[in-house]
Parts: C-alpha cells; sequence; structure tokens
C-alpha cells in the first residue's frame, strides 16, 4: 500500500459517515483485509457500537498486544477499537519518517467508519505509540476528538488541525522513557500551546495497567 502525499504529512482523510452503508462487522475480533503487509484487528461490542478507539501499540509489540490492553475494558463501555500493527518495529514517524503506516491507518478507517455508525473518535497508545497518538492526534485534531498517551515520549506532530482534549499519563519509577523529560515535558507544552490537558502520574515504571485503562476511557466519556 504506497503512501500518499497526504499521509507523509500525517494526514488522515478518512471520517465518520452519516449513514454508513458497508456490512456491518460482526461482534467479536476480526481483522481486516487491507492487502499484503497491512496487520489491522478490529474489536467490535455487541450492539451499536458509540464510538471508536485507535490504539497504537509501543516498540516491539502488535496489535493483539493493544487488544489486551484495551479491547476488554473498550467493548466493555460500547466502544469498538482499531488497532493496527507497526509495518517496522515501531512506528513510521519514529522509524524514518510518516508514511506507510498513516496510510495504512487512514484506510483502515476508511474501511471501518463505513461500516460502524459512530461519530466519535479517539486516538491512544503506549509508549511510542503514546507518542504516536500524540502527534497524529494533534494533526488530525479535525477527526479525532480525543487523545489518551499511556507513557509516552514525545510530540512530533507535522502540523496542527483542530483542538482535541488530550489524556497523559506517566510513571514516575520510568526507567524507560523518564517523566521528567516525557510526561511532565509534553503535557507542559501542550498546555502551554492551549490545549485541554489532563495529567496523571503514578507511582510506578514504563507500564499501561487495567486502572489507567479504566480512567482514560472514563475521562473520554
Amino acid at each position: 500500500m504506497p503512501a500518499s502525499s497526504r499521509a507523509a504529512d500525517g494526514r488522515l482523510d478518512a471520517r465518520p459517515a452519516a449513514d454508513p452503508t458497508g456490512p456491518r462487522p460482526a461482534p467479536g475480533t476480526t481483522q481486516l483485509d487491507l492487502g499484503p503487509g497491512a496487520e489491522v484487528l478490529l474489536a467490535v461490542p455487541p450492539g451499536e457500537p458509540s464510538a471508536l478507539l485507535v490504539f497504537f501499540h509501543g516498540a516491539g509489540g502488535s496489535a493483539a498486544n493493544s487488544l489486551r490492553a484495551v479491547g476488554e475494558p473498550a467493548t466493555a463501555r460500547g466502544v469498538a477499537v482499531l488497532a493496527p500493527t507497526s509495518t517496522a518495529s515501531t512506528w513510521d514517524l519514529i522509524a524514518g519518517g510518516l508514511g506507510r503506516d498513516v496510510a495504512v491507518l487512514d484506510a483502515a478507517l476508511t474501511d471501518v467508519l463505513g461500516r460502524l455508525p459512530v461519530s466519535r473518535v479517539a486516538l491512544a497508545g503506549f509508549s511510542d505509540g503514546g507518542s504516536y497518538a500524540l502527534s497524529l492526534g494533534v494533526a488530525n485534531g479535525d477527526l479525532a476528538e480525543a487523545v489518551l498517551a499511556f507513557s509516552p515520549g514525545f510530540l512530533a506532530a507535522p502540523g496542527r488541525h483542530g483542538r482535541p482534549r488530550i489524556w497523559i499519563s506517566h510513571g514516575t519509577d520510568d526507567r524507560v522513557l523518564p517523566v521528567a523529560r516525557c510526561g511532565r515535558r509534553v503535557s507542559a507544552e501542550l498546555r502551554a500551546d492551549g490545549y485541554d490537558v489532563t495529567y496523571e502520574e503514578f507511582a510506578g515504571g514504563h507500564v499501561i495497567t487495567p486502572d489507567l485503562v479504566t480512567g482514560a476511557l472514563g475521562w473520554w466519556g
């Protein structure tokens, strides 16, 4: 799947449809058919989903890791989860520049939003995935109403569109991405830029826990 110039700019064209015409995905977890090299899982709750959460795994992770972290608590709240796997060991923004992963994500969103009647979208992720969610979320706030970042390292948005609400958590004992130069710095910079930021520190390391996931989903509403 070649990357478009829009993908290289980190921009997503997919948008929710007022009346989706595609076949509704069945409840449960399925893999989207997006062509060779693209692995994207979709978890759909029973009944009508109220929103869509896109979740980006940490470096070396996978879509399956994402669903293990957030799939059950999200679908229990009536939220569908879209979980891509990065085409390299981590996301394109970190591994050479925006392009292929954005293109895969846009294709996945186009497919899902054409079949699920959701009007609310949030981007989320852990570690490198948290940095990716922040960067794409700020660049696509006209699509994502919120960003949920668990232990992110940085923000490198290629542009700014819209004003998503932002939730960030970080462990005070994080030895991988230290809290002072990561969570605290990123949240302070976003606040200084005028974003609505909720920042939570916890006593712990470089982890995403069920309590944090529940808290973040509750914050998003």
